[in-house]
């Protein structure tokens, strides 16, 4: 199935439905540039405008759109984007599966290079993160004021999901986004990373060593982000613990390395495809389960003594594998689901052994960008964490169609990048 076939590039407003541009005065005087022609801190002289791969419609291609260069307000830092993940997250809005405003700029697990800090930034955030430093930016982008994010909660942050997730802004209610040809105004997906300059709450980035590979970075910022978060957090990974990773995609495959770090005994990967089990062995795998071939559950308990596994972890989002988590986890386990699926989708838990048996399932969907990323990039320079291992695939900035369309197909094993400069 060709999903994404080719980035057609759009030269003019007719490209776009009118069910999608049509924008009223009013909206566009919410949507409005900073009233401030120049931000304080910014290296040398910025181009006027960038490019961009904007969604439209589900299943639609993506178009390679020119944006008027896109300016930080205060605690906001502008970013040269080096590398963009490709996350499933993304593929979900781009199928229509995940509801997000649109027209909008995918793309929110990024590297890049501080270019400008916000107006009135403080100076505490600008000399930790000053103009040329290599940074990772989160998906999740805390606000720091909200209740969530003043308990330390930052993967809670009110802000994130009332502005970003629900209406595709940043925290004053508004884009930095505005299409060059006609200053129409784009919705942002976290930052809009999948473009070649983006604006991110400081309060979400954190400065990249560079001793780490620059463009594999990038996926710090959402697949190892969501594994630590999850490891650390939910299940609360202890040495010694039993795990198992039902999906080895990019975050299942972060989190067999996680789980290796934090000292997890029994590792069992989780999957249909052999060449993704195979690989899985070099993240961490102490055990392997073709769920095609055997049944999951039953060969889970066989390797933990028919007892099940102290935590399952569900990477997929399906209902079907969300009640395999569930069933394999040992008495007292944990089962943390980690998996987006499709808007409305429902995962079914049998009440009775969750009740009597004291199963735990919890949610998880993401680290805490100013406690996590930092410890997230210190596994890397370490080599605790092999990003070089990890990514499997690079693409062009024009290939961003083919890179999502292998993603659909299941043909990316591991994690890829779009290198954007």
């Amino acid at each position: 199935m060709a999903f994404f076939p080719f980035i057609r590039r759009a030269v003019s407003a007719k490209l776009l439905s009118q069910s999608h541009c049509s924008v009223s005065k009013s909206l566009l005087h919410r949507f409005s540039p900073a009233s401030s022609p120049h931000s304080f801190h910014s290296r040398g002289e910025l181009a006027s405008y960038m490019r961009a791969a904007m969604f439209t419609d589900p299943n639609k291609p993506l178009t390679i759109e020119e944006f008027n260069m896109p300016r930080p307000k205060a605690g906001e830092v502008l970013i040269k984007v080096k590398a963009c993940g490709v996350c499933h997250s993304d593929l979900h809005v781009m199928k229509g599966e995940l509801p997000f405003p649109s027209p909008c700029v995918v793309g929110h697990e990024i590297t890049g290079e501080v270019v400008e800090h916000g107006p009135l930034t403080d100076s505490k955030t600008i000399e930790r993160l000053p103009i040329g430093a290599h940074v990772v930016g989160a998906f999740i982008m805390p606000c720091g004021n909200c209740s969530c994010c003043s308990k330390g909660h930052d993967d809670l942050c009110e802000d994130f999901f009332a502005y970003n997730r629900a209406k595709g802004t940043l925290y004053d209610g508004e884009t930095r986004l505005f299409l060059r040809r006609d200053g129409k105004p784009i919705f942002m997906y976290s930052m809009g990373g999948l473009a070649e300059y983006c604006v991110t709450p400081a309060n979400g980035v954190a400065v990249l060593p560079k001793s780490v590979p620059y463009a594999e970075s990038a996926i710090l910022g959402c697949a190892v982000f969501t594994a630590y978060g999850a490891m650390a957090h939910a299940a609360k990974v202890r040495p010694g613990d039993s795990i198992a990773i039902i999906g080895i995609g990019g975050v299942g495959s972060s989190c067999l390395q996680i789980a290796r770090a934090f000292g997890a005994s029994h590792i069992i990967a989780v999957d249909v495809q052999d060449d993704k089990l195979l690989k899985a062995k070099t993240s961490g795998a102490t055990h392997t389960v073709n769920s095609l071939k055997e049944d999951a559950i039953e060969k889970i308990k066989e390797i933990t003594g028919g007892k099940g596994v102290d935590i399952a972890v569900e990477a997929l989002g399906r209902p079907q594998t969300f009640m395999q988590c569930t069933q394999s986890v040992r008495d007292g386990g944990k089962a943390v689901m980690i998996g987006l699926a499709k808007h409305g989708s429902v995962g079914e838990v049998d009440i009775n052994r969750l009740v009597r048996r004291k199963i735990q399932v919890v949610g998880s969907y993401g680290g805490r960008a100013r406690q996590d990323l930092p410890k997230v990039i210190k596994l890397a320079e370490s080599g605790i964490f092999n990003l070089n291992d990890m990514v499997s695939r690079k693409y062009k900035f024009e290939e961003a169609n083919e890179a999502f369309q292998d993603l659909n197909e299941g043909k990316i094993i591991g994690r890829a990048v779009i290198e954007v400069a």
